[in-house]
């Protein structure tokens, strides 16, 4: 028996292939282009989603017998504002995650509906990421695009929506939304008010295990698959990586290096951080967790090598970073490219380097990336500490999280030992794995993930470097606050 995971991130989608002992039998990737029509702005073609995922899978399955396909789970960039009008078009171009236009709106919810009213109903505040201010945008900015609304949903619903015809979401991805009471896992009818939304706009909410229907038969005959492959309703890409790499244990932790980067902590029950800058979601094994999130990770140093350097040999931009450096580069890098969530919630934050002097080098600069990165997810981790949280060690996956230089650099700058899963593929093996327990061949995601989870490398933080890392960051921790005025001029 075969399962497929679906892994839609924000430049490409990563289709896997396993078997149901959870080997991995064959992966690839597609591409799609980003729009930013406006400086701040990040939008997408639904379209180009399923173009990439309806070529891959054919590609996917070549050599494969298809009628062995049992099962498929899609793991989805959370947060995009997707409408469809009643006659299932999409009415505009998905407003992603990292877009920054409704600071206003984000403003309103936060400062007049109010930051301790938005937490008792959805366990969060605002963010310009989230979904909510995207809709209230849309009825201030375009309200005849907005009258046409007939369904709301996220990217992963939409592509489970093509396959199924069920309109769906699971509890973790509905979570981000700022429309859903996170601790009773059901859409707020207060915010659906705030919001000008009708329940009947809303998708039906689902468990990210539980099956939300089988493949339609059109679909099922271009893509060459039974029409009784199961469609599990899947995850935000976050809890699906933390599927993905086994942390479904109570206290569990993951940092995810992507295009954004992210602290995950597992809890068996439902807590808020008083503060609000860490996000208290549903997961999707059932339970609950807290993350902190940072809008620009891996990305950040994407920027810097292709961008700025012009190269593609991300290893070769490191062999100069050698170990007597670590710990001791003078240079800081805020790597606020997009704006910053977590925990500091600034849209107005920007990158940049500080400390630069006559005899830095290009490998200062690229250090300074991958420190700055690791210094802004010590800060949602600082956060953690705060609440009593004790992070130890941690699972760790991403495409940053290849690079065994920034796995040394991230396990010292946060003083924990990181385990390294023998499958790195986070998001699209845990949409596979969701799609085993959807389909019945296994009965819960404690059961599957304890028997596919295997640690191939362990990182030991070095107590002297550390040290020197403690160091560094209570400088970094200065950086911000002492900019934050100037960033907010400059967006003037």
């Amino acid at each position: 028996m075969f399962y497929i995971g679906i892994d839609l991130g924000t430049s490409s989608v990563k289709l896997i292939l396993t078997d149901e002992n959870g080997c991995i039998c064959k992966t690839l990737t597609r591409t799609y282009p980003i729009d930013f029509p406006h400086p701040g702005w990040s939008e997408q073609s639904p379209e180009d989603w399923m173009t990439a995922i309806e070529d891959g899978l054919g590609e996917l399955l070549e050599g494969y017998d298809k009628s062995a396909v049992k099962g498929i789970g899609t793991a989805g960039q959370m947060h995009g504002l997707v409408v469809l009008d009643k006659e299932d078009k999409v009415i505009r171009p998905c407003i992603l995650w990292n877009d920054g236009r409704t600071q206003k709106e984000t403003d309103y919810l936060n400062d007049v509906i109010g930051k301790e009213r938005l937490s008792q109903l959805t366990a969060n505040i605002a963010f310009a990421g989230f979904t909510a201010p995207k809709i209230l945008w849309m009825k201030a900015n375009e309200p005849e695009n907005f009258a046409r609304i007939c369904k709301i949903m996220l990217p992963k619903d939409f592509v489970n929506y093509r396959l199924t015809g069920t309109f769906s979401t699971d509890v973790s991805d509905a979570s981000g939304m700022l429309l859903f009471d996170v601790k009773n896992r059901t859409w707020s009818k207060e915010m659906m008010d705030i919001c000008d939304v009708k329940e009947e706009q809303l998708p039906g909410i689902y468990e990210s295990y539980e099956a939300v229907g089988t493949l339609k038969p059109d679909v099922a005959e271009r893509l060459g698959l039974p029409e009784d492959v199961v469609v599990a309703a899947g995850a935000g890409d976050n809890a699906a990586a933390a599927i993905g790499t086994g942390t479904v244990h109570d206290g569990d932790c993951n940092i995810s290096i992507g295009t954004s980067g992210t602290i995950f902590i597992s809890s068996d029950r439902f807590g808020v951080d008083p503060f609000n800058a860490l996000h208290s979601f549903a997961h999707a094994n059932g339970h609950y967790h807290l993350m902190g999130c940072m809008l620009s990770a891996a990305s950040c140093n994407k920027w810097w090598m292709d961008d700025i350097l012009g190269t593609n040999q991300y290893a070769d931009e490191q062999t100069a970073i050698t170990p007597d450096k670590l710990g001791r580069n003078h240079v800081y890098f805020l790597p606020y490219l997009m704006g910053e969530r977590s925990p500091i919630n600034d849209t107005n934050a920007r990158g940049c380097f500080i400390g630069l002097t006559m005899d830095n080098t290009r490998a200062d600069m690229t250090q300074a990336v991958l420190e700055g990165v690791a210094f802004a997810l010590r800060d949602s981790t600082e956060v953690a500490k705060s609440l009593g949280i004790d992070i130890s060690h941690s699972y760790i996956c991403g495409g940053g999280a290849k690079s065994p230089l920034w796995r040394k650099i991230i396990a010292n700058v946060l003083n924990v030992r990181l385990d390294v899963p023998a499958t790195e593929e986070g998001p699209g093996y845990g949409g596979a794995i969701l799609a085993m327990v959807a389909s019945g061949a296994y009965s819960s995601i404690i059961e599957a993930v304890d028997c596919f989870n295997k640690v191939v490398e362990t990182i030991e933080p070095d107590a002297e470097l550390a040290a020197l890392y403690e160091e560094r960051y209570c400088r970094f921790k200065k950086l911000y606050p002492a900019m934050k005025e100037t960033f907010a001029d400059l967006m003037e």
